[in-house]
């Protein structure tokens, strides 16, 4: 069942319930929730990326990426060189799907010509998948994760990098002990032109200079699309056309954003959101406590839709305001949030990377899970965050009405 048709029926019968108010006002304040200007925000950053994303795809900078990793991939680190491919990709593009579909195929050719575990491979592919859309300034899942926490991209970036980096670090480590004495080369012709890389190490940059990433975004794709022009990859024509695909392929992501900030909306007003930071606060004892409050939240979430980007819609209000409650940085809760959604994303057999991953090389999904290196480190790596308090932030935002979006406070 499609995830905006389980979200309609969850929302008609939020609807329904509360019979002390008339329908006609419960619209209302379904409306009101689905129209809030962060909600609506986000979903112009989605189809942003979408843009930027479909321009940058359809000009050969995916391929040039793809290829000058691989032209760079030595003979005797194959999977260390896969999985850092990975990272770089995903953080690039900014999706962990295209990453696998790209990757998953020289993985495969990889392990055939080797006495890798084919799982392993995928495992390798699906671990730098994860790492990039836990942090691309592109992805999703982190457009998510900072609008629901009223936070900054460049800010989340950092804090969640230096907490996932010891992560991939083991995980190079691991992969290349286990795979030390294989050799093998990626064949066939790799080209690459470096010109179709820039747009995105330019979005990289300005996005971690603060620029505001609406600014990224609209300069990216245009910076693309004047590179895919002058290339021939399209005319002017072709370029509006292109954009437009992209829109249209987050178009899907945007409704159900604009659906569940209705349906949180109603939930709220119903007094679900209350009853439920009641429980979840009446276990919570501490500061930490209500940080692991929030990666479990997130984490069931994930597990239940196998979405990452939906379970940190779902539960980034009710996490903003045991953020709130306990002072949790928010650039702290939006990192937990995106960690631990792309750490189970990363694991379920059932969600779309394992699948597509498994798909691709004729194996099941389940056998991939023992390899899942970096997914697994990248949970343990946000529990030791937690446990030692890592990294200790000065709060900048302290919201003062939960419904208006957080301003600055001076320190």
């Amino acid at each position: 069942m499609p995830l905006s048709v389980a979200v309609i029926i969850a929302g008609t019968v939020a609807l329904l319930m509360n019979r002390k108010e008339s329908l006609s006002k419960k619209i209302d304040i379904f409306c009101k929730g689905a129209g809030h200007s962060n909600i609506i925000l986000m979903c112009i950053i989605f189809v942003l990326a979408g843009a930027f994303a479909g321009v940058a795809k359809e000009m050969g900078a995916v391929e040039s990426t793809v290829n000058l990793g691989l032209s760079l991939l030595p003979a005797n680190l194959l999977m260390v060189g896969l999985f850092i491919i990975g990272c770089f990709i995903s953080t690039s593009m900014g999706t962990s799907m295209g990453t696998v579909v790209a990757l998953a195929p020289i993985g495969l050719g990889i392990a055939t010509q080797t006495d890798i575990p084919t799982a392993l491979a995928m495992a390798t592919v699906i671990g730098g998948a994860m790492f990039g859309d836990n942090l691309s300034m592109i992805s999703d899942t982190t457009i998510a994760a900072v609008r629901t926490q009223q936070t900054q991209m460049k800010d989340k970036f950092k804090v969640n990098f230096f907490i996932v980096l010891p992560g991939a670090i083991v995980t190079a480590i691991l992969l290349g002990i286990i795979t030390l004495g294989n050799h093998a080369s990626v064949t066939g012709d790799h080209p690459y032109e470096l010109v179709k890389v820039l747009p995105y190490v330019a979005v990289l940059v300005a996005a971690l200079l603060g620029v505001n990433v609406l600014i990224v975004l609209l300069g990216g794709t245009i910076f693309a699309g004047i590179i895919g022009i002058a290339y021939g990859s399209y005319d002017f024509l072709g370029f509006l056309q292109t954009v437009a695909k992209g829109v249209m392929s987050m178009e899907d992501i945007a409704i159900v954003a604009i659906l569940i900030g209705g349906l949180v909306e109603i939930i709220k007003y119903n007094g679900g959101i209350d009853y439920l930071l009641h429980f979840v606060t009446s276990k919570i004892r501490s500061k930490k406590g209500a940080e692991f409050g929030i990666a479990s939240l997130v984490s069931v979430a994930d597990i239940a839709t196998a979405n990452n980007t939906i379970s940190i819609i779902i539960t980034g209000p009710l996490a903003k305001n045991i953020a709130d409650e306990y002072e949790i940085d928010g650039r702290k809760s939006a990192s937990i949030l995106d960690l631990f959604s792309s750490c189970w994303q990363g694991i379920v057999p059932y969600g779309g990377q394992l699948l597509a991953a498994a798909s691709i090389a004729s194996i099941s999904p389940v056998s991939i899970i023992p390899y899942s290196f970096y997914p697994i480190l990248m949970g343990i790596c946000g529990v030791i965050a937690i446990l030692v308090g890592y990294p200790r932030l000065q709060r900048k935002e302290k919201a003062i009405n939960t419904n208006q979006p957080l301003k600055e406070k001076s320190l």
